[in-house]
């Protein structure tokens, strides 16, 4: 149980480092912190590996690669879909 913990409270963190590094930050929330962390951390992982210092089973410098990834993904994504509502 206090893995999970672990687990949410470092993927909240490594979303928040990931956001505020590209500055598309002040938008998410809490949840959307946490979610990106998680699956940027599977996705920084997946492409880097799994080296340097790891927290909760993640390897710290992977994952926010992988999150500042993620945040750009979803941001252009999202950008393009308000552009086209305009």
């Amino acid at each position: 149980m206090l893995h999970w913990l672990w687990v949410l409270i470092v993927g909240g963190v490594i979303g928040l480092i990931a956001g505020a590094l590209t500055g598309r930050g002040q938008s998410m929330g809490w949840i959307a912190n946490i979610l990106a962390g998680l699956i940027g951390s599977s996705i920084g992982q997946a492409l880097l590996g799994s080296w340097g210092p790891q927290v909760a089973g993640m390897a710290i410098v992977p994952s926010i690669l992988g999150a500042i990834i993620l945040v750009l993904i979803v941001s252009f994504v999202l950008g393009m879909t308000n552009r086209r509502t305009d």
